[in-house]
């Protein structure tokens, strides 16, 4: 059909989910604009202005169908338990408490360190789950004594410790505040939580840490080898859940792009090559989720992300979405990539034995990571963080912002 009728732009009127996606994948085929609109009956009861606003979910940018998993088993292993979640408030914390809330804990603590945040996380829990306890705890995790006197008093059994610096570019200027949050900040989690007798700990870790070239992923990578290193009898079962980009999350490029379109431009991408592995919220968190069910401890749990998308492709898409042609009503223009940046990142290194789960979208990496060859890189890792903890500015240097082995322009 349009092949047939070269149309100037697509309505995709009324649909939603798969075939919204399907339509996608076929408009960007012809390079072709597309509006998601609702229903046309919004038209007729006179809401057309709200109507015509580009409608899509984040997951409709993946060009792939949602990852759906089954509820039950997380309802019959967390029901009961008292569930910490550290970073409450942020894109990761927040939909770890919603989910969590929907399974039948006897208590969620939100420990954040932002008090506006924390408010509206706890103010949308308590509107949805009426009957459940909810501990809001304001709260900086590399305070010691803060963190120990929330862990003693509300004994979590299992936590999620989804706080941490994750601003690739940001972290390059403060590598001492991404070594405090990201290093010493996990250390004093994980050990209080041993104190307080919790039994799961869940390190939300990230692609960045796999063979580490940025700061924010040298300081990941660290974390994750510190809370293996802690495994043992009578202790915690410590694990790490190893994801990518989160679509549509706080910083990320989503939200970035759609101010830039709303601006009219120009839309810019780093470089015409660069890739991510991109999930969106919910799916990542249902997996940690299942992830935290299936470890026993040691492990460093890696979610199947899919292929990686193009970054390029998004911002053509997206403005396709907003019913724009991409080079002819708005310009799309390439920066170079900035400090800490990659053109692709992956999950796993090549020293990383790769193993199945009983869950068919968590794999999970064996690479020594609790022994001796772990401390071996750990200390290595610790040396290089402090020659750039030592290099750079205590206010760091902000300049153009891009890395000076970035292809130009």
């Amino acid at each position: 059909m349009i092949k047939q009728h070269d149309p100037d732009e697509i309505l995709i009127a009324g649909a939603a989910g798969r075939s919204v996606r399907q339509m996608l994948r076929i408009a960007a085929q012809y390079e072709k604009p597309v509006r998601v609109i609702p229903d046309p009956h919004w038209l007729l009861a006179g809401e057309a202005v709200a109507a015509l606003q580009p409608r899509f979910e984040a997951e409709d940018l993946l060009f792939r169908d949602p990852i759906r998993t089954d509820p039950a088993g997380l309802k019959s292993f967390y029901s009961g338990k008292r569930i910490l979640i550290t970073g409450a408030g942020g894109s990761i914390g927040s939909e770890i408490c919603r989910q969590v809330a929907k399974i039948g804990p006897a208590r969620v603590v939100l420990l954040e360190k932002h008090e506006a945040s924390l408010f509206f996380i706890e103010r949308e829990l308590r509107a949805a789950c009426a009957d459940l306890e909810i501990v809001p705890a304001i709260g900086d995790i590399t305070d010691p004594d803060r963190v120990a006197q929330v862990m003693q008093v509300t004994r979590p059994q299992v936590v999620f410790h989804a706080a941490a610096y994750k601003h690739v570019p940001m972290m390059e200027l403060h590598p001492s505040e991404a070594y405090k949050t990201n290093v010493i900040g996990t250390r004093v989690v994980a050990e209080a939580a041993e104190r307080a007798r919790a039994e799961i700990f869940v390190l939300i870790s990230t692609d960045k840490a796999v063979e580490p070239v940025s700061t924010m992923g040298l300081t990941k990578r660290i974390a994750e080898l510190t809370v293996l290193g802690m495994n043992g009898p009578g202790k915690p079962s410590y694990m790490a859940v190893r994801f990518g980009n989160v679509l549509d999350s706080s910083g990320s490029v989503v939200p970035l792009f759609r101010e830039q379109i709303e601006k009219g431009g120009p839309i810019t991408v780093t470089h015409s090559e660069v890739t991510r592995l991109f999930m969106t919220v919910p799916e990542a968190v249902q997996l940690i989720l299942h992830a935290g069910t299936i470890g026993k401890g040691g492990e460093v749990f890696v979610l199947d992300m899919g292929k990686p998308v193009r970054i390029l492709d998004l911002a053509k898409t997206l403005a396709r979405l907003h019913g724009l042609h991409p080079g002819r009503d708005i310009d799309i223009v390439f920066t170079g990539l900035r400090p800490g940046e990659r053109l692709f990142e992956t999950l796993f290194n090549d020293h990383e034995k790769i193993w199945k789960t009983p869950h068919p979208k968590i794999l999970m990496a064996a690479n020594g990571s609790g022994g001796a060859e772990g401390r071996e890189e750990l200390r290595k890792l610790l040396t290089v963080l402090e020659d750039r903890i030592r290099s750079v500015p205590v206010l760091g240097n902000g300049g153009t912002g891009r890395h000076p082995n970035s292809p130009q322009p």
